[in-house]
This record gives C-alpha cells, sequence and structure tokens, in this order.
C-alpha cells in the first residue's frame, strides 16, 4: 500500500476503533442495571462485542502505523481521541441506550457493508468477521425500539426525547472529509460517507416511523469535527485508563 494511503486509512481507523471503545464502555455501565436480567446478559454481551471489535481495528492499526495498542488506549487524552461525540454522552435512560445503539448500529450495517468491497484485503477481512455480530446487535436493539416506542406513553415519551436529543449528534458519524480523503475511496479502499449517508438516513427514518417515532425537523444535521469533544469524554477515559496508568511500564 502506498504510505499516504496508509497514513489516510490509519486515521480513518482511529475513529473507528474510539467509536468502539467508547460506545463498548458506555454500554457496559448497564452491567447489573438493566431493566431486566436476561437484558443484563444480553447488553454486556454487546458491550462485550463492541470492544472486541475496537481490538480487531486496533490490530489493523498497529499494522499500519507501528502503534502500540495499549498506549493508544490507556495512554491518550481526550483531545487524542476521535470518537464521534454521541457514543461518549453518559448513558442516560434505557431508551436514551438504546436510540443511541440503534443509530449506530444502523451505520455500521451500510458502513460494514461497504467495508466488504474494499479494495484492501485486511479491511475486507475484519469487516467480514464483525458484520455478523453487528447484525444481531441490530436485531436485539430494534425489537427494544419497537418496544419502547409502540409501548406505554412514558416509554414512547422517553423514546422521542432520545431521538430528538441524539439525533443532531448522529450525523459526525458521516464526516465530510477533506481532499486527501478522496484518494482512499477513488483506490476503493474505504467507503465515501456522503455516499452512505442517505441510504442510512432513509433506514432509519422508515424504521423510526414504524416505531411510532419522528427525526426533529428543526435540528441541523451538519457533522461535528472528531477533535471536538463535551466534557463527559475526559472522565470516562479517567475511569477507562486508570489501573493502566497505576503502573505505566507493566506488561498486559
Amino acid at each position: 500500500m502506498n504510505p499516504q494511503w496508509e497514513e489516510l486509512l490509519a486515521e480513518k481507523l482511529q475513529g473507528m476503533v474510539d467509536d468502539e471503545l467508547i460506545l463498548g464502555h458506555r454500554d457496559s455501565e448497564w452491567t447489573g442495571h438493566a431493566p431486566i436480567l436476561e437484558e443484563d446478559i444480553a447488553f454486556a454481551n454487546i458491550a462485550q462485542d463492541e470492544m472486541g471489535h475496537a481490538v480487531m481495528w486496533l490490530e489493523l492499526l498497529g499494522q499500519l502505523s507501528g502503534r502500540d495498542p495499549d498506549r493508544l488506549v490507556f495512554f491518550r487524552d481526550a483531545g487524542d481521541y476521535r470518537n464521534i461525540q454521541m457514543v461518549e454522552l453518559p448513558k442516560g435512560d434505557w431508551a436514551f441506550s438504546m436510540v443511541r445503539q440503534y443509530l449506530f448500529d444502523a451505520w455500521e450495517t451500510v458502513h460494514l457493508g461497504a467495508l466488504l468491497k474494499s479494495s484492501f484485503q485486511p479491511l475486507r477481512q475484519a469487516a467480514q468477521k464483525i458484520i455478523k455480530e453487528e447484525s444481531y446487535h441490530r436485531r436485539h436493539t430494534e425489537a427494544w425500539m419497537r418496544r419502547l416506542g409502540l409501548g406505554t406513553e412514558e416509554s414512547h415519551a422517553r423514546s422521542q426525547q432520545a431521538v430528538n436529543q441524539l439525533w443532531p449528534y448522529a450525523f459526525q458519524l458521516f464526516e465530510s472529509g477533506d481532499r486527501r480523503d478522496r484518494i482512499l475511496v477513488e483506490e476503493g479502499i474505504f467507503p465515501d460517507q456522503m455516499g452512505l449517508k442517505e441510504n442510512w438516513r432513509g433506514q432509519v427514518i422508515a424504521f423510526f416511523a414504524n416505531c411510532g417515532l419522528e427525526i426533529p425537523k428543526s435540528r441541523p444535521e451538519a457533522p461535528i469535527d472528531r477533535r471536538e469533544h463535551t466534557e463527559h469524554l475526559a472522565p470516562l477515559l479517567s475511569e477507562l485508563q486508570k489501573v493502566a496508568r497505576l503502573d505505566p511500564l507493566a506488561a498486559w
């Protein structure tokens, strides 16, 4: 692979790693607190899957950049992370976490589907492994979305409130990028996120309608720069990195 392509792809992979890692951490916060016992187990497994996917992207990132995965996870400060803001927001109530998970899973469906056609074999192979688990995640979350959206007056109201709050954040997944990113797209290595946006948007709006939910029409849909974070990321990383930073030289 061309060194220039490697650098650009490494930047994309870093965002994918951080999205999965931070979302997995937020999902894990429901362990022991989910609404029913079966869901306590199921959502903990999803959190574990998300972190496992982060590890897969980390391994590929390490091959491209030569950087140590442990250093990337445990010894970067918030300003060096490239996850979208949506995944770092506090877990909120159950409806909030379900809406967030659905929005992310719906994006991964179209994104991983596009990566299956990547001209870069390691990227394509990783997507093939991850997409199988993500299909389960989406079915699981869709079931909860229907249950909440079409359930009681309170569950519907909480779900609609979560949609209203999260909708603008979701568009950070579709970063427009710059002219350098066109290299990856033109070479068939990485999908054009703007090309996936309408597919994702159409699927999400149709599914929300089936759940009795509407997207907020007055909220902006402009993507946020991945270098910008909320005040919630630093405390999350402090918890995530605490043990590793107690002894930076320890072997894991």
